[in-house]
């Protein structure tokens, strides 16, 4: 099976777009997010990423079929809940990218794709003169119901990477889980890397 990384910029990704749709409510219907998505709120939410000057999305394709994405996007382009949660803390919304998301078909997973997300999407950072990259993840209870047998954070890879998490940085964002009838806030807290 061939395997490549392929990063492409704004517009570039519109052919890809329900593709990663998919994806995303693929993958993020697991543990934490248990997220019960729909392509019509996709749709809305890729295209603010592919209209933003300098968003970059890192491809993960096997045999032509996109199996992974991962974003990043000038955090001064990022969601205003994002760029409230870090202004007046030590990191400026104008020095900073944010990632928004790495998701990966569940087959690829252990072979090296999540640590080339971040490689691509530091050295877009370094390419944009930002000095920090940061992303946020869900945060739930240690004895959450729906928390399946072995599951394993990713908090040792991420700080592997040398990302510092700051639990005093947060946002609550809004999405409806599997087992809600309608969204409800969710905490999330970031992590930086300067």
């Amino acid at each position: 099976m061939k395997t490549e990384i392929r990063p492409v910029v704004g517009r570039e990704i519109e052919p890809f777009l329900q593709d990663i749709a998919r994806l995303r409510i693929e993958v993020f219907r697991e543990f934490p997010y248990l997220y019960d998505g729909d392509f019509e709120y996709e749709e809305r939410y890729l295209t603010h990423y592919a209209e933003a000057d300098l968003a970059l999305f890192v491809l993960a394709i096997a045999d032509g079929q996109v199996v992974g994405v991962s974003t990043a996007v000038a955090m001064v382009e990022a969601d205003p809940e994002f760029k409230s949660a870090i202004a007046g803390s030590e990191f400026g919304v104008e020095e900073t990218l944010y990632f928004g998301e790495s998701v990966l078909d569940a087959r690829f997973r252990g072979q090296g794709f999540g640590k080339q997300f971040f490689v691509e999407r530091e050295a877009h950072a370094e390419r944009m003169g930002l000095p920090v990259t940061c992303f946020c993840a869900v945060e739930r209870p240690q004895d959450h119901p729906r928390k399946p047998n072995g599951y394993r954070p990713l908090h040792g890879f991420w700080r592997s990477l040398g990302y510092e998490h700051h639990p005093d940085i947060r946002v609550h964002y809004p999405w409806k889980d599997i087992d809600e009838d309608s969204e409800s806030l969710k905490p999330m807290s970031f992590w930086f890397k300067r």
